[in-house]
């Protein structure tokens, strides 16, 4: 399932023309990169050697990683599991009304308090389902998978997230329901193999993903980003994990095809444009676009494909990360890109760099490494949930570096939507 990808086109209003000017450069760059593959050459992109070898495959070994935290004697991994002996309990999480009609949310940027109000209910699904895996893999008590298969059955027998409102100028319910897709597929993915019986929800929770996922994912998002930036692939991440659990290979095609496509469309330095081109936010929506392809790669590594190490046109995954790693450090190196006064607000939380702990179980990297310290334990609700206790090897490291407050912080949520 491969897509058409237009240029993108941005308004500039009443601005000053060399500010103007600017913006054009910027989007002429970006599209001449963006543009290196045509329609027709993507029509014939041949997808057909990556299929679903194993349906029951999570994105990280779950047994092995259970067995591993059995033993472990880290303080930041028990602390994790303690955290994770959940006070809410079944009978209450499901006592929720799934979200069965029509969804529409407010834009977050016109008005950031009703987008939070609307988002809500979608915000508690994502916490839920990534909790109660999470508290399935510290405790290993069926309980809590069992109550996982039970709340994502009660949605997909009412059809939730089915109807949502998505016009080219409102496109804010159709980006909200993505980490909706996502989050409930890989923790899903985590409880599905290992809990006996169910078959019945097991069948009926599958075939709900399956049909979200393509109603979902035939909206190519218009002429402008969506169609082809961050959001593509958040997209391709339900894709890959839904396409894997019900032994979907187009879906699954869908999901590499995105990696495919960012590697493409780098710049020399390894920058992705429509992501830099988004100006004082370009450092922001680099690493934003790593946290969706990287957490994607590792799903579809689980099914037996190197992806971590694959090149398209010489650049590989590698090279983004090492160009992100660059412009934080050193925001000149965004060149003429985007301005070199950088929005830093996204560096307070956690949630963004859980990629980063999925990287390193594939690279060595002291760099990553080290600013990765300061994060961990890293949570991301939509984005895989729990992941230094998925992934962090126990010898890493043992104590946070930050205060267990900022853990309680609201945190910002991550699907944060183009500005039309």
């Amino acid at each position: 399932m491969i897509f058409e990808k237009p240029c993108p086109t941005r308004k500039t209003g009443n601005r000053h023309w060399l500010h103007t000017l600017f913006l054009l450069v910027l989007a002429a760059m970006a599209c001449q990169q963006a543009m290196a593959y045509s329609y027709e050459e993507r029509q014939n992109i041949d997808f057909s050697k990556y299929t679903v070898t194993d349906p029951n495959a999570s994105f990280f070994d779950v047994d092995a990683r259970m067995k591993t935290l059995e033993n472990t004697d880290n303080s930041m991994l028990l602390e994790r599991m303690d955290h994770l002996q959940m006070t809410e309990s079944c009978k209450s999480m499901l006592s929720k009304p799934p979200l069965d009609n029509r969804i529409r949310i407010p834009g977050y940027y016109p008005s950031p308090k009703a987008w939070r109000e609307a988002s809500q209910p979608m915000f508690d699904f994502s916490e839920d389902v990534s909790q109660l895996a999470g508290a399935y893999v510290a405790t290993q008590d069926n309980y809590y998978g069992e109550c996982l298969i039970n709340y994502l059955n009660k949605w997909a027998e009412a059809n939730a997230l089915w109807k949502f409102y998505y016009s080219l100028d409102d496109r804010q319910a159709w980006y909200s329901t993505e980490s909706m897709m996502f989050g409930a597929a890989m923790a899903y993915s985590i409880v599905r193999p290992r809990i006996e019986g169910m078959e019945e929800e097991k069948k009926n929770i599958d075939a709900w993903l399956n049909r979200l996922a393509k109603r979902h994912s035939a909206i190519q998002g218009g002429l402008k980003g969506s169609c082809c930036n961050n959001h593509f692939y958040r997209r391709a991440l339900y894709a890959s994990m839904i396409g894997i659990l019900t032994d979907d290979d187009e879906l699954f095609q869908f999901g590499v095809s995105a990696i495919y496509s960012a590697l493409n469309d780098m710049t020399p330095e390894g920058g992705f444009p429509l992501e830099l081109s988004r100006g004082r936010r370009a450092t922001h929506y680099q690493n934003y676009a790593l946290l969706y392809l990287i957490t994607n790669m590792q799903i579809i590594s689980r099914q037996g494909y190197d992806v971590f190490n694959l090149e398209v046109n010489g650049h590989s995954i590698r090279d983004a990360v090492n160009y992100l790693m660059a412009i934080i450090e050193d925001p000149s190196q965004l060149k003429d890109y985007a301005p070199h006064e950088q929005y830093q607000g996204f560096m307070k939380y956690d949630q963004y760099f859980t990629w980063m702990e999925i990287y390193l179980t594939h690279f060595q990297q002291p760099d990553l490494e080290k600013f990765l310290e300061q994060y961990r334990p890293v949570y991301n609700r939509g984005a895989g949930g729990y992941i230094t206790l998925y992934f962090m090897p126990p010898g890493k490291q043992q104590r946070a570096r930050y205060e267990e407050s900022q853990e309680k912080q609201e945190r910002a949520d991550i699907a944060i939507p183009e500005r039309n």
